[in-house]
């Protein structure tokens, strides 16, 4: 065997030993662990729209007056204050606007609630106080609108999670049985 022969060639692949090419393995689990994380986002957010936040309920009652006032009696005897029942359509005309159905906001809060929440949390200060919207459908029913304080409590985390989810939703949809049609 002369000395040429005794030499081998040199290997065609010129790519480092398999070991060096983990940092291609560390690149595929940030790219999936990156798409996992948008399809958890997207899915969370899909459940936090405006169509599930917002519920909208048809009162037993004739008129926006008689459910408005119906609520505010609910409010009370679950121990909520009621802080007023907002007249919309006086306060728009107020300002030269005239809308055609009547439209009232009954406000509502427990005070415990709000300062465990505030103590916390007094940036949630916009969410307070709680409301139930009452309105005259373009059939001429009547209905009730409510955040979905339970859905809205996914979003916090914390206290303010605690308060609404586990408090405050259920005292609100206690409210809600009594004045809506089943």
């Amino acid at each position: 065997m002369t000395e040429s022969e005794a030499r081998s060639d040199p290997p065609l692949d010129k790519r480092p030993p398999a070991s060096s090419d983990r940092w291609k393995l560390h690149v595929v689990f940030l790219l999936v662990g990156l798409m996992t994380g948008a399809v958890v986002v997207a899915l969370i957010m899909s459940q936090a729209t405006p169509g599930t936040i917002v519920t909208v309920h048809q009162s037993k009652y004739a008129d926006v007056d008689q459910a408005s006032i119906a609520l505010k009696a609910a409010l009370e005897a679950e121990g909520f204050g009621c802080k007023g029942i907002l007249n919309l359509n006086k306060s728009m005309a107020a300002h030269g606007v005239h809308h055609n159905r009547q439209v009232r906001i009954v406000q509502f809060g427990r005070a415990k609630y709000a300062h465990t929440m505030l103590t916390e949390s007094p940036e949630v200060c916009v969410l307070l106080p709680c409301a139930f919207g009452v309105y005259e459908g373009n059939d001429r029913s009547i209905y009730i609108s409510s955040i979905d304080r339970h859905m809205l409590s996914k979003m916090f985390g914390g206290t303010v999670a605690k308060v609404m989810g586990e408090r405050v939703a259920p005292d609100q949809a206690r409210v809600l049985d009594t004045n809506v049609l089943h």
